[in-house]
């Protein structure tokens, strides 16, 4: 493996301060790719029937699917209705997976993050069957390992007690990462997430990005993969999915 790292990116800020402390980006892919599971390049009327809506709004328009945050305060509970908590826009494609490489255009018209995410809805050891996900902000890249992170079940009602924050903090020590970036608004970036075992690793425009080795990344069966923005707007185009084995 320790040929095949590299510890700097043309998206890395060289001056920030976290750079030192990162663990080197694998310079080559991780996964090499199979068959050929989706693609989508929006250019149709009507979405693919594997997209389902999770947290709305998003829309197909001009060859692209735009996202926007439309659920960004929390509601409070009233006597007929629950609190409706602030969250991302996510659109779902049921693909199951187990190592994969996705590949997708991005770019931020407003949005303060964009993300891919993969799930397994039947796991129940985690908050909503979160597995992991890759965050792109403009100015930096976050890979979270949620299953034994903070989505694990344990942990994700620990974090409700503010009393226990010191202790949550040591349970997901090292179960994300973010790694610094340089990106602009208004561009197109093409995003790559590579999973293979316990290893994720992403880059944009073909440059290392962020990478993050952690426990819960090799759950078996990720069963969905979801695309999220948050704030206003984020677009997607030429979505592909492959199945992967290791990069020999």
């Amino acid at each position: 493996m320790i040929s095949r790292l590299c510890a700097t990116t043309l998206f890395f800020t060289a001056s920030h301060s976290l750079a030192v402390d990162l663990t080197p980006i694998p310079n080559k892919p991780i996964a090499e790719k199979k068959e050929l599971l989706f693609s989508d390049d929006f250019e149709g009327t009507e979405p693919a029937k594997v997209w389902h809506k999770v947290v709305p709004t998003f829309v197909f328009e001009k060859g692209v699917i735009k996202g926007t945050q439309t659920r960004d305060k929390d509601v409070p509970a009233t006597d007929t209705k629950p609190i409706i908590k602030a969250h991302a826009a996510v659109h779902g494609l049921e693909i199951p997976t187990k190592d994969s490489v996705v590949e997708v255009k991005i770019r931020f018209e407003g949005a303060s993050m964009i993300d891919v995410e993969f799930d397994d809805r039947k796991f129940t050891g985690a908050h909503y069957g979160h597995i992991c996900r890759a965050q792109v902000r403009l100015t930096g890249v976050t890979l979270i390992d949620e299953k034994d992170g903070g989505m694990r079940s344990d942990i994700y009602e620990m974090k409700k007690d503010p009393s226990k924050k010191a202790e949550v903090a040591k349970m997901v020590a090292g179960r994300s990462v973010t790694y610094p970036a340089k990106l602009e608004a208004g561009k197109w970036y093409t995003l790559v997430v590579e999973t293979v075992g316990d290893e994720m690793r992403v880059t944009l425009d073909g440059q290392p990005a962020g990478y993050l080795k952690s426990s819960g990344i090799a759950h078996a069966s990720k069963s969905k993969i979801e695309i999220g923005v948050a704030g206003k707007d984020g677009l997607f185009d030429d979505l592909k999915v492959w199945n992967a084995q290791p990069a020999k």
